[in-house]
């Protein structure tokens, strides 16, 4: 290796905003989407063991329970751009107030997910699945309702530690629901230790748990932390309506965007569920094994909205373009050698799912997965510049862009396929073909925006300092 090299790798690492700075504060997010990856490949791993019903049923409902419930959880997770901001520019005192209007509008959300329990039977009848999925979805949806305030307030707290840098504290915080939801998972869907043997259902309650503990668990952590002090935490108990109203205006097109790109995956996933059990099953368990791409990359994303904000409220917008190519050099490494494993290895990533499955039912499911595993290989790349682009715009505050691709794009792939298989004679491959491209679009539309700069100028906060939020 040159000496040029060596000095330019060094400097790549070192250089404010770089490897190293990017990575301090990514490595705990990616290692707590880890967790998350873990815990939804074994939920679905277990559920496999159980029946392949259950598998076929959980995505699906498991989709539709997020998409009710994305709105509000886009804008929770936007306050880390605020906190982040108001971070960068030495005004902690704001910090306090943001995270109370996130608890207000968990609380207020969260009876609306529950009101529409009632109807899950009706809405799933109407999709059209066999009726033992139909059956296995509603109960899962039904019990995944319950979680709704927790997952919305562990994520208003996970936002508030996000957007200060303290990624450490959501890391421990998701090890230990990651932890009691894989136990519970085993249990409650098997029957062990006592407990009844719930099947889908108890794997729903087994997250409805962690969910609510990592509430409690974050909170135990604010209070004793000096953050609790320096943030104001208790002076910002209250409704403010000029902090709600800035919060919804930067928050509501993002938790749009959610809205809209999980109601399309929603929708996509119930035109293939009409392909049969077989090809549902395969489905979810691409999607499942594509999550060690989605989900750590993800993380690097969150890590790269936070430093953009902190650094943009810190008025340095060349280190936050910085931070997004360091972080987009990372996730490029990743998702090639994973990209290639895909191809080369895929029964590495299957060994889980056959070993609590007889041979004979494995077989044919393992031949249609491996050839849905090249799709994602194919577009793994572009879904990290979707991830990481689109990251680094909205911790500007770029968010009616990201909506209005979201209006653009998201009906693609869903609208493809529907015509495919209602009109052409398209099959699942007809269906991943044109999630394939879609993920193409999208990586390259966020790319193109980055380039393009305008979020240099943007800010969530009032730069003039004026006291917005007392």
């Amino acid at each position: 290796m040159s000496s040029l090299h060596r000095w330019s790798v060094t400097h790549w690492w070192k250089r404010r905003c770089g490897g190293q700075d990017v990575l301090r504060l990514a490595v705990p997010l990616v290692i707590s989407t880890c967790f998350w990856t873990i815990m939804s490949f074994t939920d679905q791993m277990f559920l496999l063991w159980h029946s392949n019903t259950a598998m076929a049923a959980a995505m699906p409902a498991g989709l539709l329970h997020f998409t009710v419930l994305c709105i509000p959880f886009g804008i929770v997770t936007y306050l880390a751009t605020f906190v982040a901001q108001y971070h960068g520019a030495g005004r902690p005192g704001r910090i306090g107030l943001v995270l109370w209007q996130g608890i207000w509008l968990s609380l207020a959300a969260s009876p609306l997910v529950l009101a529409t329990v009632p109807a899950a039977p009706w809405l799933f009848d109407l999709l059209g699945h066999e009726a033992k999925v139909a059956t296995a979805e509603v109960a899962y949806y039904q019990v995944l309702a319950f979680g709704a305030g927790g997952t919305l307030i562990s994520t208003v707290f996970a936002a508030f530690f996000i957007g200060l840098g303290r990624t450490g504290m959501v890391m421990i915080v998701d090890a230990v629901a990651c932890i009691v939801n894989i136990v519970l998972d085993y249990a409650l869907i098997f029957g062990c230790c006592g407990l009844p043997a719930w099947g889908i259902e108890g794997a729903a309650w087994a997250t409805v748990i962690a969910q609510w503990l990592a509430v409690a668990v974050y909170w135990l952590i604010l209070r004793r932390s000096p953050y609790h002090r320096i943030c104001r935490v208790a002076a910002g108990c209250r409704f403010d309506s000029s902090a709600m109203a800035r919060i919804l205006r930067f928050g509501g097109p993002n938790g749009l965007q959610f809205f809209l790109e999980n109601t399309g995956m929603m929708l996509l996933l119930f035109v293939i569920g009409r392909l049969g059990e077989e090809a549902m099953v395969a489905t979810n368990l691409a999607f499942n094994i594509n999550y060690l791409v989605w989900l750590p990359i993800g993380g690097l994303g969150t890590a790269v909205a936070t430093i953009v904000a902190q650094q943009l409220g810190r008025g340095k917008p060349e280190l936050a373009a910085r931070a997004t190519w360091t972080a987009f050099s990372i996730a490029f490494t990743y998702t090639g050698l994973l990209g290639a494993l895909y191809i080369l290895a895929p029964d590495v990533f299957l060994i889980g799912h056959a070993a609590g499955v007889s041979p004979e039912r494995f077989a044919e499911l393992r031949s249609i997965t491996t050839v849905l595993l090249q799709f994602v290989a194919a577009y793994c790349l572009f879904d990290a510049m979707n991830m990481i682009f689109a990251s680094a715009i909205k911790g500007a505050g770029d968010t009616r862009f990201v909506l209005v691709t979201a209006l653009l794009f998201s009906p693609m792939p869903v609208v493809a396929s529907w015509l495919g298989v209602a009109w052409l004679g398209g099959g699942l491959i007809w269906c991943w073909s044109a999630v394939t491209v879609w993920a193409c679009l999208l990586g390259t539309v966020y790319l193109a925006r980055f380039l393009q700069g305008n979020w240099r100028n943007m800010r969530v906060i009032d730069i003039a300092g004026r006291a917005e939020f007392s």
